[in-house]
């Protein structure tokens, strides 16, 4: 059993171990998905959607493991539902909004591949979490997810109207971009003690 607080455990997840900028996972639609902030922010909740459902799945389903003394079957069964909760959203959107169905294009299907999900619920399972607690993890997660997302598609955005050296135009001045947040992100690392 896990000690930590709540709030701690929000913090924790959404600043200070950012999934994406200071473990490095769910790279691929944080710089695809990016270009403008209306898709960041509703592929960052169609994203915080998927993690808080695979939370709570993983969550029984550790238990459930346990109980039947098989937890070599844990990853298969966190993908299997990952990619069945993806396989919902994708259909929800598709049918509630085709214009953000498009926008998202491939990257929506590949919330289903995004390592940042699959972490959340293994590392849930590894702190030793209970439901709230991996619950309140999951959401913090997803809170972090978002704010990368909508931290790089503002600064992308905004430098659209700049003049910026045809050196450093496109994936280098986003690489760059994200570079420099991920360093910015560092300095939350003093709220973890």
């Amino acid at each position: 059993m896990n000690t930590e607080s709540l709030g701690t455990i929000f913090l924790n997840a959404s600043l200070v171990n950012n999934f994406v900028l200071a473990y490095f996972l769910g790279i691929c639609p944080f710089l695809g998905v990016s270009g403008k902030m209306e898709t960041a922010t509703k592929m960052g909740g169609a994203v915080m959607f998927v993690m808080l459902i695979s939370s709570v799945c993983a969550y029984g389903i550790h238990a459930f493991l346990v109980v039947i003394d098989a937890p070599y079957l844990q990853l298969i069964s966190y993908i299997v539902v990952i990619a069945s909760t993806v396989q919902l959203v994708e259909m929800f959107i598709k049918k509630m909004s085709p214009a953000l169905f498009q926008s998202l294009g491939i990257f929506l299907p590949l919330i289903t591949t995004n390592c940042a999900i699959l972490g959340v619920a293994l590392f849930q399972t590894n702190k030793g979490y209970g439901l709230l607690e991996s619950v309140v993890y999951a959401l913090g997660a997803g809170v972090g997810f978002t704010l990368a997302l909508v931290l790089i598609a503002g600064l992308r955005e905004r430098l659209t109207f700049a003049e910026v050296p045809s050196i450093s135009k496109g994936t280098a001045l986003t690489l760059f971009i994200a570079g420099i947040l991920s360093l910015c992100f560092m300095g939350f690392a003093g709220l973890g003690a």
